[in-house]
C-alpha cells in the first residue's frame, strides 16, 4: 500500500508535502517550510495529527517549520545531522536507515552535492521518493555546499531506480529549468515534453511529481552521461540567465 500524499505550494517556490500511511493513519511532513501552511493543509485534510517531521537538509526553508511543529503537535523529527545547524532535531538519520511512517518504510539514502548532507527518503515498495532539493523536474539543485563528483554520484544512484518511480521534489523550478534544457537539447521529443508541461504551469498546476524515466530521458543533467559533462553543464545553468 503506497502513501497518500498531498502536495501544496508555500513560501515563493517551495512545496510542502505531507504523507499518510493508509493503514495506521501515521501522518508526517517532509521538510517544513511554513509551519502556519502546513498546520492549515493538515487542518482541511482532516487527518487530525502530524507525528513525524522527515528533514531532507538542513537550509532554512526545509527546517524553518521545525520547532513551531514541534511545540504545537509533540511531533518527532527526523533528519541528518546537519539540521542541527539550523533547527531542532530529535534523530539522526544517515545512509542505509530505515524511517517508519506506520507501516510503510523509507529508506535513507545519502544524497550529498547541495549540503553535504542532503538525504532521500525512498519507498522502494511503493515506487515513490522524496528527494528534497538533489533532483527537480528537468533539473537538479545548485552546489552550495559539495562537489560536481559528488552530486553526479547522487544522480547517478537515483537513476538505478525503476523508470515508473514516482519523484517528488521540493520546488516549482520547472519554466526555468526548461529553458535552459531547450538551450542544451534541441532534441524535438524534448520540446514536446516541455510544451506539455508549460501548458500545466499556464492553467496553474504544479509539474510535480515527475518520475525517474521521464527525468532519464529529458532532464539536461541526467543526460550528461559523465560527471565533467555534468559539472560544465551545471556551471552554464548557474550563469542562465534565458
Amino acid at each position: 500500500m503506497t502513501l497518500d500524499v498531498h502536495l501544496f505550494p508555500c513560501l515563493s517556490d517551495n512545496y510542502g508535502l505531507l504523507v499518510r500511511d493508509p493503514a495506521t493513519g501515521i501522518v508526517a511532513t517532509i521538510d517544513t517550510p511554513d509551519a502556519d501552511r502546513i498546520l492549515a493543509e493538515l487542518e482541511g485534510l482532516g487527518w487530525g495529527r502530524l507525528d513525524l517531521i522527515l528533514n531532507t537538509h538542513w537550509h532554512a526553508d526545509h527546517t524553518g517549520g521545525n520547532a513551531a511543529l514541534k511545540a504545537t503537535t509533540g511531533c518527532v523529527i527526523h533528519g541528518p545531522a546537519e539540521v542541527r545547524r539550523a533547527a531542532p532535531l530529535d534523530h539522526e538519520i544517515a545512509d542505509g536507515d530505515v524511517v517508519s511512517v506506520g507501516q510503510t518504510q523509507l529508506q535513507v539514502i545519502a544524497a550529498p552535492g547541495h549540503t553535504l548532507g542532503h538525504v532521500v527518503l525512498h519507498d522502494v515498495k511503493g515506487r515513490t521518493a522524496f528527494v528534497g532539493d538533489v533532483l527537480f523536474t528537468l533539473g537538479c539543485g545548485r552546489l552550495f555546499e559539495g562537489t560536481p563528483d559528488q552530486m553526479w554520484a547522487s544522480l547517478s544512484a537515483l537513476m538505478d531506480w525503476p523508470d515508473e518511480t514516482v519523484i517528488w521534489c521540493a520546488h516549482e523550478y520547472t519554466a526555468s529549468n526548461a529553458r535552459f534544457a531547450l538551450s542544451v537539447d534541441d532534441r524535438p521529443e524534448l520540446r514536446a515534453h516541455v510544451e506539455t508541461l508549460m501548458r500545466e504551469i499556464e492553467a496553474g498546476r504544479p509539474t510535480v511529481p515527475t518520475t525517474i524515466g521521464a527525468e532519464r530521458r529529458f532532464n539536461p543533467f541526467l543526460t550528461t552521461g559523465d560527471a565533467a559533462t555534468f559539472a560544465e553543464r551545471r556551471a552554464a545553468k548557474d550563469g542562465f540567465r534565458g
